[in-house]
């Protein structure tokens, strides 16, 4: 299985780590962190130099309770970042926002790639990714991030994020997106309670049936905080990686993470035993 980008191809029949850049001031874990464009670069070269394959570059905060920016909020602070990032390296970068507008104007300031958590059901998403012909990420997420932990209900959650994630790839499909460039994403903590989140993870093999690559995205996240004794998100690294790992073990394709170096060392062994003899 392989992921075609611009200017060069990543083969996932080993894990990839994609490292989190958040270029916003109220992100769960790293927000204000890296709004600054020096900042942000220094850290995506370091993420570069510990093993990272794609940079995940994101302007708006999706942490449950956040509040919506406009378009042009969004923008000022994502584009100036990736054209700085396209001036210093040729890694795929990946723009994580739902809005068609911000996904076309990344897409031309040199990203490569749609990460999207309402799996491209803003109006024209759909059309606008099938025209730009790049990977893109759909996840499920059951109500939108001001709303989703309130109630979170399901009568079984892996097989109804499965028939989602189906759907909408069915979806993609019709309107002209090559399978080849669909990524996918159960949503950890998108409208799930822990007990959703541990019941999806234990059953991320389940996901092999939709025939795409796995993304899973956990780290630093409240369901490693909660199994923790209420850890707070500075103190959930051996629990990120941890998780990372299983998820690699369970043939997960690509791992989005914080933690860049202690995740690459965690998934070189885990590769090494796999490979072993």
């Amino acid at each position: 299985m392989k992921l075609h980008f611009t200017s060069l191809t990543i083969d996932l029949n080993q894990p990839c780590i994609m490292g989190i850049l958040n270029l916003t001031p109220d992100s769960f874990s790293d927000g204000g962190l890296f709004v600054n464009k020096d900042s942000a670069l220094k850290h995506v070269t370091q993420m570069i130099s510990d093993g990272a394959q794609i940079i995940d570059v994101g302007g708006e905060s999706t942490r449950p309770g956040a509040s919506e920016i406009s378009v042009d909020e969004e923008c000022q602070r994502v584009i100036p970042v990736i054209q700085a990032i396209r001036e210093i390296s040729d890694i795929p970068v990946s723009i994580d926002t739902s809005k068609p507008e911000v996904m076309q104007q990344a897409i031309t300031a040199g990203a490569s790639m749609i990460n999207d958590v309402n799996a491209l059901r803003a109006e024209g998403a759909v059309e606008l990714v099938a025209k730009l012909n790049v990977p893109v990420c759909i996840m499920h997420m059951q109500g939108l991030p001001r709303t989703m932990q309130h109630t979170p209900s399901y009568k079984n959650v892996v097989q109804e994020v499965k028939d989602f994630l189906k759907q909408r790839i069915d979806v993609c499909v019709n309107a002209g997106i090559k399978h080849e460039n669909i990524v996918i994403d159960p949503g950890f903590g998108f409208g799930k309670t822990l007990e959703h989140n541990l019941s999806l993870f234990k059953h991320l093999d389940e996901f092999a049936d939709l025939d795409c690559p796995l993304l899973v995205g956990v780290s630093r996240k409240s369901m490693v905080g909660h199994v923790l004794n209420n850890a707070p998100a500075d103190e959930r690294l051996y629990g990120s990686v941890a998780l990372a790992t299983l998820a690699a073990w369970m043939n997960t394709n690509i791992l989005r993470v914080h933690d860049v170096k202690a995740t690459a060392d965690s998934l070189k062994l885990c590769q090494a035993v796999k490979e072993a003899e």
